[in-house]
């Protein structure tokens, strides 16, 4: 598993188009942009992750013998295509969001300038691994803002829907804001922090709770966290958790990483008692984790209830996103390159709903901080030539609502460019962090966004602008297709 040929993780349009491109246009150059349309769960915002499986899958991908032979099998290629797959690479620009970044709808996270043979058969790799690690990492980031600065542990392998949503799901989770993952392969992967306790089955395979517990103490005395609701939480497993953590004290054995774990019954209940057992016995450091198919609103709704728990442990409804097991992102072309001026030609896809009519043209994203508090104000899609110096004023608009309009004193706010070069003419220019810095930087970017922002039912807005001359030619080409489709 841990080397695979994903050339023809496809969609099998893609190949048939390619094909006709190959015969009809192979030679022009296109931008298609990835991006998407709704935040999911209701959040205001999302993270970008998946980036550095992109990067592998692009400088990766090659049609070796076996896959060329599987394409002709079927019958629906031509022997002149299937030559010109067996020598294929990949020799166009990529820009990209980094991974960690806060992004909302509409920005394009991932754009691709190719020949549109190449440019068309990414399209469903990039938006399998974007979709699915920018889903995870933002559920992630709800957990954790309800744990309230307590650690967030993932451990959903085995609820995962497979293996590959299971490693890179507990990657995305990480950079999200959990402090580690159960995942032992992800942590070998991605050098990220593993974690966990033990099951009933050890309590269960001894003779009694007392020397389960004696035993695991014995086996790790620093990391010692005991599984307290096999039986009975309160009259036996905390008792006898409390018993080993006084014998463990009295043979001098230093007391850290110690505590309890439950995962039934009553949570705020159980962890309030088992907080008053433990502080009376001289345990008032002792963690208290929890787990038991929890997710954001249950961790928020234990928090107002007082629970005594410190750690928690999120599942399954984190690594499966259960409550919204999409992310939606889409790739959409957005320009042809005109061969003869060198310029690229806007495209725009038109649809009764308004949300998915595109926004045309060679595209990137400026983000604008107050310059006092760092905070975000807003975010500018605009065509890529455009510049804008935070020393001069600057008026930004909502795109549909045109009267909601904000003017920004000059010196009062700064400004910085989204996307940065992932692939330059085929070669990979950009070398990803390592999966904890970019958590970090996921840490820092969350700081940038208002506490409005960050609730968990009915988020501020954030304001996603078009820059004005980008605003006019969207208006330009709606208003020329109006006036085609009349004719």
């Amino acid at each position: 598993m841990s080397r695979r040929n994903l050339t023809l993780l496809t969609d099998l349009y893609e190949l048939t188009m390619m094909q006709g491109y190959f015969l009809e246009k192979s030679d022009d150059i296109v931008i298609f942009d990835a991006f998407f349309r709704k935040n999911p769960s209701g959040n205001g915002y999302s993270i970008a992750c998946g980036l550095e499986q992109v990067i592998d899958y692009i400088r990766d991908l090659r049609f070796g013998p076996e896959e060329i032979d599987y394409l002709r099998s079927t019958g629906l290629f031509r022997d002149d295509f299937l030559a010109y797959l067996s020598g294929f690479r990949f020799s166009g620009d990529i820009y990209a969001i980094p991974e960690g970044t806060v992004v909302f709808p509409r920005e394009p996270l991932v754009k691709v300038i190719a020949p549109i043979m190449e440019a068309q058969l990414v399209e469903t790799a990039i938006l399998t691994i974007i979709n699915h690690q920018s889903l995870i990492a933002t559920k992630a980031a709800r957990v954790v803002h309800a744990a309230r600065g307590d650690g967030v542990m993932e451990f959903g392998l085995r609820r995962a829907q497979g293996p590959d949503a299971g490693i890179y799901g507990a990657r995305a989770a990480v950079i999200g804001g959990c402090i580690g993952t159960s995942n032992v392969l992800t942590g070998q992967l991605f050098g990220v922090p593993i974690k966990g306790t033990h099951a009933h089955s050890w309590i269960m395979s001894f003779p009694d709770e007392l020397t389960a517990f004696r035993t695991y103490a014995k086996i790790y005395p620093n990391a010692c966290i005991l599984l307290v609701d096999t039986y009975d939480t309160l009259r036996s497993g905390v008792p006898h958790a409390i018993q080993v953590f006084k014998e463990m004290r009295e043979a001098g054995i230093p007391l850290s990483g110690y505590g309890i774990r439950l995962d039934s019954g009553d949570l705020a209940y159980l962890s309030k008692e088992a907080k008053k057992m433990l502080d009376a016995a001289g345990f008032d450091d002792a963690i208290i984790s929890a787990s038991s198919d929890l997710d954001e609103n249950l961790i928020t709704s234990l928090k107002n209830q007082g629970a005594a728990i410190n750690s928690w442990g999120v599942g399954t409804n984190l690594i499966t996103s259960s409550d919204c097991p999409s992310f939606g992102g889409v790739y959409k072309l957005a320009a042809i390159l005109d061969k003869e001026t060198g310029e690229f030609i806007p495209k725009i896809k038109l649809s009764e709903n308004t949300e998915k009519v595109t926004n045309p043209g060679n595209k990137t994203v400026y983000r604008i901080y107050g310059k006092e508090t760092g905070k975000m104000i807003a975010d500018l899609i605009a065509l890529e030539h455009e510049v804008y110096d935070p020393d001069k004023p600057l008026m930004i608009f909502d795109p549909v609502d045109t009267w909601k309009r904000t003017y920004l004193q000059p010196g009062s706010y700064t400004i910085r460019k989204l996307p940065v070069p992932i692939f330059q003419k085929g070669e990979c220019v950009y070398q990803s962090p390592a999966v904890m810095d970019i958590r970090d930087y996921c840490r820092q970017e969350l700081d940038t966004l208002w506490d409005e922002g960050k609730r968990l039912t009915n988020p501020h807005r954030a304001h996603i602008d078009l820059s004005n001359e980008l605003y006019q030619m969207k208006k330009q080409l709606l208003d020329s297709m109006s006036t085609y489709m009349m004719q």
